[in-house]
């Protein structure tokens, strides 16, 4: 799986060989993947691996993980993913509510389910608020919280915790799960389910090598060694680790370079940056 978003942006100088996430996230990645990974479900069987480098996730493995299904202002529909944090808040990525030329409408989470668009406990919702510092031309505050009506908490269904205090997680692996791509040429005959990947986290020196100023301290960035990584669809999604028994949400999907398995960094919302921000609206 490897990433998504898909922002406005300008090289501020040719010189700077820096890889450029693509532009305007709904129309490049997330409309088309909706349409694709809609009518996967629709004319496949549920039972083959999925995902490069990882697989396919059983039901309960991510019981924080929330599907979305975006409803733009166009009509269109597109998708990303959000983590729960509490029976009626998930945070997800703020390009999944507006790319900077797309605004979402009214979005559908889909909780407890390893498919998309059928199954599982599926509320619709109009209210995400996105950080106000929220910049699509730089990719700065990628984050969003949203609202919905009470959800009850099962083996299927359960919240994350969010990271908090200073450590940068640099050296530690970490799990990414959503229902995004599972290769670059992924095909309309591929199995649809929710995949996961297991990726180390890297420092941001490393991955400023890559998308230069772009990273900033409130980013976290994973390697892409091996082709492994979030992909095209995943935005929004939680990347975790194990802590206590339980899961924490160190990171929130938020840019990449177009393929998926090239073998680049990863960039997520940086979960500790954001803490404060986050627990105000829970």
């Amino acid at each position: 799986m490897k990433l998504s978003i898909i922002v406005l942006f300008s090289l501020v100088s040719a010189a700077l060989c820096y890889e450029a996430p693509l532009l305007y996230y709904h129309e490049n990645v997330g409309i088309p993947e909706a349409a694709r990974i809609k009518q996967v479900e629709e004319g496949v069987d549920f039972d083959g691996s999925r995902i490069v480098g990882g697989s396919a996730a059983n039901l309960g493995q991510y019981p924080y993980l929330g599907g979305l299904i975006i409803t733009l202002t166009t009509g269109a529909q597109s998708v990303c993913g959000s983590s729960l944090l509490s029976n009626t808040r998930l945070v997800t990525a703020a390009h999944c509510w507006f790319d900077g030329r797309h605004q979402g409408r009214e979005v559908t989470v889909v909780l407890g389910s390893v498919r998309l668009f059928s199954g599982g406990t599926r509320i619709n919702t109009r209210n995400v608020q996105m950080h106000g510092s929220w910049n699509p031309s730089t990719i700065a505050n990628d984050v969003a919280v949203i609202s919905i009506n009470h959800v009850g908490f099962s083996n299927n269904i359960n919240r994350i915790s969010l990271a908090t205090g200073s450590a940068n997680y640099a050296g530690t692996w970490a799990q990414a799960a959503g229902f995004g791509l599972t290769a670059d040429n992924a095909a309309i005959t591929t199995n649809q389910v929710l995949s996961h990947v297991t990726l180390q986290v890297i420092t941001n020196s490393d991955c400023r090598r890559t998308f230069g100023t772009r990273i900033r301290d409130s980013t976290i960035c994973t390697s892409g060694a091996n082709g492994r990584s979030t992909c095209r669809g995943d935005s929004g999604g939680p990347l975790s680790i194990s802590s206590g028994g339980g899961r924490l949400l160190i990171g929130i999907t938020s840019f990449g370079t177009a393929s998926c398995q090239r073998g680049s960094p990863a960039a997520y919302a940086r979960v500790t940056s954001f803490a404060s921000w986050i627990n105000s609206r829970l």
